[in-house]
């Protein structure tokens, strides 16, 4: 016996951009169903943003341990024995983040009167979908409907991942020991970030990129500083390299990965304990109905098309996030879904973001907001550039963020001073972003910058002088 229910809004996936658009919905008094086939909180929260930096914060909290127990010590601070990593404990660590905060996620569409039903849907027309759920099949139709289905890594065809030797990054979240030797194969930001926590717990790392450079999205100038972190801890880094396959060889707790990849038209191999594969993601657009809907494909063919207020061709049908093109992050998801359900409620919304914050959390950090100075140059502007070193802040030498080699750099046009983007590399810049993005949604001016008072001792400081270099007057850098 099918069950039949109707909504007002139907969400199609508990991701970052799912569950905000469904508890928006409710908050607005909208029916709403949520229907997620995992866990609600989607890729981000259950296996990718959240336990990935849950990782990175014990590695580096591991390595800093490490450098206290030298004979030296460290800032005074010396223990007498090294750390001892126990890698389940610390997935154990992990996974009770992402347990809390799954329950936080269902809790809170609970609380906005959100139903959320745990099952798989497939779509048999625009507004219609069975799901599949334990205890039995729920036909559901509703007025609207947001597709909020994500994304999912890249499978290499002759090298699939297997998760026991050859991963993906959830296989590589999932580790119950720590290997001794790790190839990753991509250079973008989840191989590097991995590899950066990799690397402080103790394996050795080997990055394979088909590019001539890692971190590609980014200028020369801001992947230096990183460029030169991994040189001095041991990862070895191939450019210009294609990953030709992979062969499991030998017998028990002796079986080993040879790796195979091309570079200079000569084959090499590498014999590892793990490949982790990070050549990207696309989108969930298969397995769940999609032709059904009628919706249509961007020009690419790999995205859902959609409009500035996130609707596809189809009246009433919307789509957010991952599955509706670039940038995939999850913060554009969630600000789409946010908007969708206000739409859908009856008022007047426009997705028109200045810029979208990129941050990668490798050792040291990576944040960008904005226009690039070549972004900025190609598009016909006049910029002026100011770069203030960390290591001229007085908060990021006692935070050791200046060992990095970072800095903050702002770029601006020159006729008339309106901030076009800001960038910066090093230790904890990450959380530097938010004051980044606000001046230029706001359409902030140098002066703007240069005449808010920064509260001292503080990074944010560096933002401040990286604005008055800009105007030719930093006071702490020559």
């Amino acid at each position: 016996m099918v069950e039949s229910r109707k909504c007002q809004v139907l969400v199609v996936g508990a991701g970052p951009g799912g569950y905000v658009a469904g508890i928006r919905s409710g908050q607005l008094g909208l029916d709403t169903i949520v229907v997620e086939g995992d866990k609600a909180g989607g890729t981000c929260l259950i296996r990718g943003c959240i336990p990935s930096k849950a990782i990175i914060h014990a590695a580096e909290r591991f390595e800093s341990l490490g450098q206290h127990a030298t004979s030296d010590g460290h800032m005074g601070i010396s223990v007498s024995e090294s750390p001892e990593l126990d890698m389940s404990a610390l997935v154990s660590w992990k996974d009770d983040i992402v347990e809390r905060l799954n329950k936080g996620v269902e809790a809170l569409l609970k609380g906005a009167g959100v139903d959320l039903v745990k099952g798989w849907a497939t779509f048999t027309s625009p507004k219609k979908c069975l799901v599949e759920t334990s205890g039995g099949t729920i036909e559901i139709e509703a007025e609207n409907v947001i597709l909020a289905t994500g994304s999912s890594h890249i499978d290499l065809p002759f090298m699939p991942c297997d998760e026991e030797f050859i991963l993906s990054s959830t296989g590589a979240l999932d580790l119950q020991r720590l290997p001794k030797k790790v190839a990753i194969v991509g250079g973008g930001y989840i191989g590097l970030e991995l590899g950066c926590a990799l690397a402080k717990l103790g394996s050795k790392v080997t990055v394979v990129e088909g590019m001539d450079s890692i971190l590609g999205i980014f200028d020369k100038e801001l992947r230096r500083p990183l460029e030169i972190w991994l040189k001095k801890h041991g990862v070895t880094v191939h450019t210009n390299s294609l990953a030709r396959g992979a062969e499991v060889k030998g017998k028990g707790a002796s079986r080993k990965v040879d790796l195979k990849f091309e570079k200079d038209g000569e084959e090499h191999t590498l014999k590892v304990d793990k490949v982790l594969v990070t050549v990207g993601r696309r989108p969930n657009t298969k397995g769940w109905g999609l032709e059904k809907t009628g919706v249509r494909m961007d020009a690419s063919g790999r995205f859902i098309r959609i409009d500035r207020k996130c609707r596809t061709n189809i009246p009433g049908v919307f789509a957010i996030g991952d599955v509706s093109g670039e940038p995939m992050l999850a913060h554009k998801a969630s600000a789409q879904g946010e908007m969708v359900a206000e739409i859908i409620s009856g008022l007047d919304r426009e997705f028109d973001k200045v810029s979208i914050p990129a941050i990668v959390f490798t050792e040291p950090e990576v944040v960008s907001v904005g226009m690039l100075p070549h972004e900025a140059e190609e598009r016909g502007e006049v910029v002026i550039i100011g770069k203030f070193p960390l290591a001229a802040n007085g908060r990021a030498l006692t935070l050791e963020a200046e060992k990095t080699g970072g800095f903050v750099r702002v770029v601006a046009r020159e006729s008339d001073h309106v901030i076009l983007g800001i960038q910066a590399v090093g230790s904890h810049v990450a959380e530097l972003h938010g004051e980044f993005v606000l001046a230029l949604e706001m359409g902030a001016l140098l002066e703007d910058i240069a005449e808010t008072v920064h509260a001292h001792p503080t990074m944010t400081e560096a933002f401040h002088e990286g604005v008055l270099k800009t105007l030719g007057h930093a006071i702490h850098s020559a």
